[in-house]
């Protein structure tokens, strides 16, 4: 191991400065639309949408206008469904074979998002991009002989008729070398466990075997693995098993919130690198702890458009319209929310994914996630963002010294406020205080909201609850484990089942 581990330092170095001397733009979207549309313009979708025109005009101003912009349940209906029921050359060439499962945070049947060869070479090839990133942290030589923790969703696949159906992170497993295998952790038996519980139980157990230099995965699930292995060793920090661990690789949910629990539990700082991949595809990274954004992959067989988050282009249910204009990478700005959508090498084309972003630095197109379209609350015009719910909490949450990492919001049209449920161990003497402050500090950040407050919207309530009860509202609703987030912003039909489950808990 000591003789891999100085090649895999040597080999982030030499792709550390690779990667650094690249650099990415608006041609290489041009060049990535263009092998897009080339690929796929025998397929049904491609003559539907005349590609082969497209491709001899001004390309992304006519693809722009010939493709609507379409979200899941259009996509599904019109194309999708063929392509699962075993259809070749539908909307990519050929017989689509794998398909992700995803079901997200806002709606409740799972998706089946296609997944191609060439994207799981992007995937591979982003991955390895990232782990050049190792070479400008500094990191001893000790952990370059470490391994990657990942705790990920059930690696096993369901093999249906037409297709081959699971968790991104199985599809993307049985594609992985043999040679990485011993690199990472916790292993094929018990990756393949679909049962969290169980599943958790076997890493905590196993842990103390392992030498972890990188975890990765989503906070609340990882944070979680982090807590019971150091309950169930009796341990004062994680260190204490894992010395070499350095690196967390997180994404899916805002980090901020978590970072206090995290730092409870280890006896040094380490580093944190966002990541934002999905189910569609991998789409930015961090470069540097040290700042905020992610940098956005633009020659990785995804071509991104960006529709500014606004009522000339959303209705207040947060449907696009069909007028919405589309911008490219060489119109963003810097500030400004924008819903994206991508066409992508798994063949998706002018998906609008759900997502809502926001560059930090536009020379360098790095960017945050700032909510999603549908996880905002606008019962009276007041346009409270999850990115204005998650600032206005952490300011709450290092004002009291109470940590609210879970916690979860919906808008009461009956009593016409909002009602927060936050998740804490602690003793909370005054709620009352906590919910005054916790208002404020929105007032402050908002100033729609701010004026509903003044005439229209009413006072917000606040319940105060056990951490535990989000989980146990995750596995009654069946969506228990790595792969799933508990919904900070619940509609309608969700604010009903986690009533029902609060009440009768």
């Amino acid at each position: 191991m000591p003789l891999i581990g100085r090649f895999l330092k040597q080999t982030t170095a030499l792709s550390y400065r690779k990667n650094a001397k690249k650099t990415q733009g608006y041609n290489e979207q041009v060049k990535v639309l263009q092998y897009l549309l080339s690929k796929s313009k025998t397929t049904k979708f491609g003559l539907a949408h005349n590609f082969s025109a497209i491709l001899s005009k001004e390309m992304v101003r006519a693809y722009q206008q010939e493709v609507p912009i379409m979200d899941y349940d259009s996509f599904y209906n019109k194309w999708l469904k063929y392509s699962i029921l075993g259809e070749k050359d539908n909307t990519w060439r050929g017989r689509i074979k794998y398909y992700a499962l995803s079901s997200g945070t806002t709606g409740s049947p799972s998706k089946r998002i296609p997944v191609t060869s060439e994207m799981i070479r992007s995937f591979q090839k982003s991955s390895l991009r990232q782990l050049s990133i190792l070479h400008s942290l500094d990191l001893p030589q000790s952990f370059y002989s470490t391994t990657v923790l990942t705790v990920g969703g059930s690696t096993k696949l369901a093999y249906k008729e037409t297709h081959v159906e699971g968790d991104l992170s199985g599809i993307l497993k049985k594609h992985t070398s043999f040679i990485a295998s011993p690199f990472t952790k916790p292993g094929a038996r018990i990756s393949g466990v679909k049962d969290w519980n169980k599943k958790l139980d076997l890493m905590v157990e196993k842990a103390p075997k392992w030498d972890v230099g990188i975890i990765a995965g989503i906070p609340s699930w990882c944070i979680m693995l982090l807590e019971r292995i150091i309950e169930r060793h009796n341990l004062d920090s994680i260190h204490d098993i894992w010395p070499n661990l350095y690196v967390y690789v997180h994404g899916g949910v805002f980090m901020d919130p978590y970072v206090k629990r995290l730092n409870q539990l280890v006896n040094r700082e380490i580093d944190l690198l966002d990541t934002y991949l999905a189910s569609e595809g991998y789409f930015a990274y961090q470069e540097d702890p040290a700042r905020k954004g992610m940098k956005l992959l633009l020659n990785n067989g995804i071509f991104f458009e960006f529709v500014p988050f606004t009522a000339d282009n959303f209705d207040e249910e947060g449907t696009i319209k069909k007028s919405a204009a589309a911008y490219t990478i060489e119109q963003v700005q810097e500030g400004v929310d924008y819903a994206l959508v991508i066409s992508t090498n798994a063949g998706l084309w002018r998906y609008l994914i759900g997502d809502l972003v926001r560059f930090t630095n536009t020379e360098e197109n790095e960017l945050v996630i700032s909510g999603r379209i549908r996880q905002f609350l606008s019962l009276c015009g007041e346009h409270l963002s999850l990115e204005n719910i998650n600032d206005a909490l952490l300011k709450t949450s290092s004002f009291f010294n109470i940590d609210f990492s879970e916690f979860t919001i919906y808008a009461d049209v009956d009593k016409h406020c909002h009602c927060w449920y936050l998740g804490t161990n602690k003793n909370v003497d005054d709620p009352k205080a906590i919910i005054s402050f916790l208002d404020d500090a929105l007032r402050s950040a908002n100033d729609d909201y701010n004026s509903a407050r003044k005439y229209t919207l009413k006072a917000p309530e606040i319940k105060i609850i056990s951490p535990a009860a989000f989980y146990g509202y995750m596995a009654k609703v069946k969506k228990l484990g790595s792969q799933n987030k508990m919904p900070r912003v619940l509609n309608k039909k969700q604010a009903k089942t986690w009533l029902d489950f609060i009440n009768a808990s």
